[in-house]
C-alpha cells in the first residue's frame, strides 16, 4: 500500500505543482526594466524579432505602432501571432486593426470591466520559452511618460505553460475583432 501511495504521489506531483496558486520552480533568467529610464520597448522589439514559432499577446492598452509593426513582421516570417485585447482598444486607428488586416487573429475581451493583463508569450511551448509581464502597457506613454516595470522571464517552461493556459482560457471567452465595436462587458 505504501508503494502504491508513493507511486501515486510521484505521478500526481507534476499536475499538483502546476495548479492554481501553487509555487512554480524558479528556473531560467529574469530581465527587469523600469521606464522611463530603461528601453522596455526596445527590449520587447528585440524579443519579438527573435521569436521562432509563436507569440501570444494579452494587452490592456495597445497603441504602440512599433510593437504592432514588429508583430506583423513576425507573422510575415511565419511566426504564429495571436492577440487578445481589452475592448477599449478598438478605437478606429488602433494597431489591432492593422494586425487583423495583416492576417493576425485578434480577439477582444468583453466579459470583464477591464481585461487588464499585460502579457506576451514568446515560443511558449518550446524548451526555451519567454514570458513577458509587468505593469507595462504596449503604448508610447508606457515607455516615455509613465513609471512602469517590465519583466522578461526566460527559460521557465512551467511558468510559460501556466500563462499559455490562462491566455487560452481568456481567448475562449473573447470575441473576434470585427469592424464594429464589441458589446459591453457583462457585470
Amino acid at each position: 500500500m505504501r508503494r502504491f501511495l508513493l507511486a501515486l504521489l510521484i505521478v500526481a506531483t507534476p499536475v499538483l505543482a502546476t495548479g492554481p496558486g501553487t509555487a512554480l520552480p524558479a528556473t531560467g533568467t529574469v530581465e527587469v526594466l523600469f521606464t522611463p529610464w530603461d528601453d522596455a520597448e526596445g527590449a520587447l522589439l528585440r524579443v519579438i524579432e527573435k521569436a521562432r514559432s509563436s507569440i501570444h499577446v494579452q494587452a490592456y492598452a495597445f497603441t504602440s505602432r512599433n510593437i504592432g509593426w514588429a508583430l506583423g513582421e513576425a507573422k510575415k516570417r511565419g511566426v504564429a501571432v495571436e492577440v487578445l485585447a481589452d475592448r477599449e482598444q478598438t478605437k478606429p486607428r488602433s494597431p489591432l486593426f492593422m494586425l487583423r488586416d495583416g492576417g493576425v487573429p485578434v480577439w477582444i475581451e468583453t466579459r470583464y470591466a477591464a481585461a487588464h493583463n499585460k502579457v506576451m508569450l514568446i515560443d511558449a511551448e518550446s524548451a526555451d520559452p519567454i514570458v513577458i509581464t509587468g505593469s507595462y502597457n504596449f503604448t508610447w506613454s508606457a515607455q516615455a511618460r509613465n513609471a512602469e516595470n517590465l519583466l522578461i522571464l526566460r527559460g521557465n517552461p512551467a511558468l510559460a505553460a501556466r500563462y499559455l493556459a490562462n491566455w487560452r482560457r481568456h481567448r475562449a471567452e473573447a470575441e473576434v475583432l470585427t469592424t464594429s465595436l464589441p458589446r459591453q462587458a457583462t457585470k
